[in-house]
């Protein structure tokens, strides 16, 4: 019964730690381009326009 003073607080500051990312995720913009990436990975890029940071070995 003793060990229910302890988790209680703990449960009630992880939960309010939770929420707090949830909202500084949603200010940021971290939900705003849901589809974005599941369309880009169908596109296709040409060869030419490959980004050199992703791309190190290709050359130019």
């Amino acid at each position: 019964m003793e060990v229910i003073y302890g988790l209680i607080p703990g449960m009630l500051v992880l939960g309010l730690v939770a929420v707090g990312v949830l909202f500084w995720a949603a200010r940021s913009g971290q939900f705003e381009d849901l589809d974005g990436d599941g369309q880009r990975i169908l596109m296709d890029d040409d060869v030419d326009e490959r980004d050199p940071r992703r791309f190190p070995d290709a050359d130019d």
